[in-house]
């Protein structure tokens, strides 16, 4: 009799044991599905600067990426020759603060009547600068600013439900920020006055420009500033930035199936988000930037990447850099002199232009830069925050 009620009990341990699994993975899912509605779209800021309150030569373009198009400006560098150099600015806005459609395409033109006329272009490397999450292109010019003074030609560009780009119906993360930063690379790389392509990326940002380095080979030199390693560990942060009490042991498996949920819509998986897996793939040269009082991304993600980045590579790849700046937070690294040298000077060094690494980096030392106005637009995990008015701040 012993035997078939000991087999019974069993029978009863799996049944309540299953049970409590389907219970648990359905209180998962619906919490995952939560999570996505609340952080899966961007809140778009509206974009409240142009080239022009900088007094800098620009042209408004689309950038074709699969389906849809960004929004963006090509800054063409100091040097750009042309028959007679025109400047454009704020004369040739309309009253929204936008350019006409014919002064938006003069640069363009111009370049091509150039090439038409059999006049050389002077070729130099242009960079992408990529926003972060719920930020937009003009929020990106102080470092316009500096990598112009550098010699570098630019392009800013409103991720896909950024700026003045469309709303998006389906969730946004670093593979699209990845998918948007490579089909920008692409369209530079078509242009008669560009020699090479560097991307220049912050937070999400930065993450996806690692992301698509690695599979964009017209990617030449990374810049990654304040990047999440990946979407795990960047998904338990905002856990315990929200308050929320989970024990550890339950806490990183949530995260996971979160940030998997997170990614079903588009069909991305979470090593496609990984910024920690790119890095491992990529072998250009690679520049990661991140401030030691960053306390939503801490400094300890860029030591991740860096060692992912570092652990495959041999004597003939290029190395792999770090700086980190010990009383910044996760934004406004530019405001440190040494950071907009560093910078420069990378670019400077490893895709060649106007100017030696060491020119390059004082002229863009000596750019004094400024942060842009609030609003500050916090992550879409936690409730709207007023930034303090020092440096340290936790989302972009």
């Amino acid at each position: 009799m012993a035997r078939p009620k000991r087999c019974k009990r069993l029978k009863w341990l799996r049944l309540v044991l299953a049970v409590g699994a389907a219970t648990g993975l359905a209180a998962a899912y619906r919490f995952a599905l939560r999570y996505r509605e609340r952080v899966g779209l961007p809140r778009r800021s509206p974009v409240e600067t142009s080239p022009a309150d900088f007094e800098l030569d620009f042209e408004e373009v689309a950038i074709p990426a699969g389906d849809h198009a960004l929004a963006g400006w090509f800054i063409p560098a100091p040097a750009t020759p042309a028959p007679r150099r025109r400047r454009l600015v704020a004369a040739t806005q309309t009253a929204g603060g936008a350019r006409s459609t014919a002064a938006a395409h003069a640069t363009a033109e111009t370049a091509a009547l150039v090439a038409k006329a059999g006049v050389p272009i002077d070729r130099r490397p242009a960079i992408a600068v990529v926003h972060g999450w719920e930020s937009n292109r003009g929020r990106t010019f102080a470092h316009v600013r500096y990598l112009h003074a550098a010699g570098f030609h630019c392009l800013v560009f409103d991720v896909r439900g950024h700026g003045d780009n469309p709303p998006e119906t389906l969730p946004i993360n670093v593979p699209e920020f990845a998918d948007d930063t490579a089909a920008a690379a692409r369209w530079l790389a078509t242009r008669p006055e560009v020699s090479a392509v560097g991307v220049l990326g912050h937070s999400l940002g930065g993450a996806g420009a690692i992301v698509a380095a690695s599979r964009e080979p017209e990617i030449a030199a990374v810049v990654s500033m304040s990047a999440p390693a990946d979407l795990v560990r960047m998904t338990l942060k905002t856990f315990q930035m929200a308050e929320m009490q989970i024990p550890e042991p339950v806490a990183t498996p949530l995260a996971w199936f979160t940030a998997a949920i997170l990614l079903v819509p588009r069909r991305h998986s979470v090593e496609e988000a990984s910024a920690v897996a790119a890095a491992a793939l990529y072998r250009g040269p690679l520049l990661l930037v991140h401030g030691a009082q960053d306390h939503g991304v801490p400094v300890e993600h860029m030591d991740l990447i860096a060692r992912a980045a570092t652990a495959k590579r041999d004597q003939n790849d290029a190395p792999v850099e770090t700086l980190v700046l010990p009383d910044f937070g996760h934004r406004w690294l530019y405001e440190d002199a040494d950071c907009r040298r560093r910078v420069a000077a990378f670019f400077a060094r490893w895709l060649g232009g106007g100017l030696s690494p060491e020119t390059a980096g004082d002229r863009a030392a000596a750019v004094m830069v400024e942060r842009p106005p609030d609003p500050v637009y916090s992550f879409g995990a936690l409730a709207a925050k007023t930034p303090p008015a020092n440096r340290t701040i936790d989302l972009d």
